[in-house]
This record gives structure tokens, C-alpha cells and sequence, in this order.
């Protein structure tokens, strides 16, 4: 089963497999719903015409997007090439407890086709490819999408306090295309690829398995709702194995694609 949102007419609207759900049917709704019956709840509702208006991001206005830290080690390397703090970084990859941060709430998210950002205030700017877990209320995993966690490696760099400054701004969160509802066994071998554009030229391609994370999903999902409760569920961004040579940096016009799963989402730099 696939959920996308699009702008309707009627505003924001919500589609299952390609044909809107009901105008009443929001996400936070679903996500009320325990894992077990989200196939039922969904067969229940009526659907309706085909959904061929724009896509929106997968997510509503008020849900929240959280993200992991350090969850593959390509990604533990690159933190402590850059950091002044390096030791930081072996530490929470090899400890029990994984990083987990603050990202965007549903309104500063952009989706497939949008723009994203880089901070005006750095000069080394890197995009993040990540599966994206869907967990309900209960902290259960319903499903996934495609992100991109866009980030500055410079200011992180400096300073590991920093991470929000480097982390949280306009245009910094991109999910999409759509949801694929599904189990967490279903994620365990995705594929996860990421390609950038800058005119005519192919200047970074790689791809990861997401067999190489440190940590499960449900390890991520479950610290996350230890002492936080989403009554009408959240995402939570899994951490990135891709990671560009340190020479890289975003410019404006670059076109950014990620795959995770069958999913593809693309974004222009703004």
C-alpha cells in the first residue's frame, strides 16, 4: 500500500495506491491506529478519483521529523575527519544509547520537486540520504519514505554543540515521494542511492544497503518514544551511509536524487 498527499483543489488531500481517500482522512488519524489493523483501516475507506494533482510532502503541518545520528560507519568516519571533537562520534557508534535530534515539524518540510537549502553561513553543505521510518502512536513502524537530511558539515564541524544551527533551518528537510506502508523486516536490505547533478555533469553517485546500519529500526524507533509520546505518530530519519568527499560541497542549481527502495525523490538547490 502507497499513501501520497496531494494539493487538491479542496486543499491538502490524501490518496491510497493513486485514488484520493476520503477529504476527512489525515495521517495523524491513521497513526492513531495500532500496526496491526492500518491494512484494515485503509480497506474500510472509500476511495475516490485518481490523484493527479501536485504532490505534497508526506507529512502533516503538525507531525514532527526527528532524525539519528552516526548509524553507519561511513558516516562516524566522515564526523570525525571533520570535527574538533572527533571522539565524540566513536562513542555514541559503538554506545547503547544511538544520537537521535530534533529535525523539522511538518510545515518546514519540502517534498518531491521542491527546493531545498543550504545555510547562507557555510561554506561546506552536503545532502543526507536516509530511509525515513513512519512510527504510529505506539511507536510502531507502519511504513517509510525517502529524506534528506540536508546539513552543514562545516558548523557541526567546528563545534558538535552546534548541530541544531547546522541541522534545523528553512528548506533543510526534504521527504517524498509518497509512504510505503510496510513492516520493519521489509527495510532491512533496501537499497539506498544517491546521485547529484550540476548542469550537464554527473559530479557524486554512491549507494548503500540499509543492511549496513549499526542499529535496527525498532532500536532507533523505540529510544525515540522513551519519554516522548506522539499522539499522532511521527518520522523519524534513520542516519546516512552516503557521504560526499570532503572537497564536495552543494551549489545552487544542483539537482539532487535519492532512491530508498523503489522510492525516488528529487530536489533542485535552491
Amino acid at each position: 500500500m502507497y499513501l501520497s498527499r496531494h494539493r487538491a483543489a479542496t486543499g491538502p488531500r490524501w490518496a491510497l495506491d493513486g485514488r484520493y481517500l476520503p477529504q476527512d482522512f489525515t495521517l495523524d488519524l491513521l497513526l492513531e491506529v495500532p500496526a496491526a489493523d492500518v491494512r484494515r483501516f485503509l480497506e474500510e475507506q472509500s476511495l475516490e478519483a485518481e490523484a493527479e494533482d501536485t504532490l505534497l510532502p508526506p507529512v502533516e503541518p503538525g507531525q514532527e521529523v526527528w532524525a539519528s545520528g552516526v548509524t553507519y560507519l561511513r558516516s562516524r568516519e566522515a564526523r570525525e575527519l571533520e570535527s574538533t571533537d572527533a571522539d565524540a562520534y566513536e562513542r555514541v557508534y559503538d554506545a547503547e544509547r544511538p544520537e537521535l535530534f530534533f529535525k523539522a515539524l511538518g510545515w518546514r518540510v519540502v517534498g518531491h520537486g521542491d527546493r531545498v537549502r543550504v545555510r547562507q553561513d557555510s561554506r561546506w553543505n552536503v545532502p543526507e540520504p536516509e530511509l525515513v521510518l513512519v512510527v504510529n502512536s505506539g511507536m510502531e513502524i507502519v511504513g517509510y519514505t525517502a529524506g534528506n537530511d540536508v546539513s552543514s558539515r562545516e558548523i557541526e564541524g567546528e563545534n558538535p554543540l552546534y548541530l541544531p544551527q547546522a541541522k534545523v533551518y528553512d528548506g533543510s528537510c526534504s521527504l517524498g515521494p509518497g509512504i510505503v506502508l510496510s513492516d520493519p523486516d521489509s527495510m532491512r536490505e533496501l537499497r539506498i542511492t544517491m546521485s547529484i547533478r550540476r548542469g550537464d555533469a554527473l559530479v557524486f553517485e554512491n549507494e548503500i544497503d540499509t543492511s549496513q546500519m549499526k542499529r535496527l529500526p525498532e532500536e532507533l524507533a523505540a529510544y525515540l518514544g522513551k519519554e516522548l509520546a506522539f499522539p499522532g505518530g511521527a518520522f523519524l530519519m534513520t542516519g546516512t551511509g552516503i557521504v560526499p568527499e570532503d572537497d564536495f560541497t552543494l551549489e545552487p542549481g544542483d539537482l539532487v536524487r535519492i532512491s530508498v527502495g523503489d522510492l525516488v525523490l528529487g530536489n533542485e538547490v535552491a
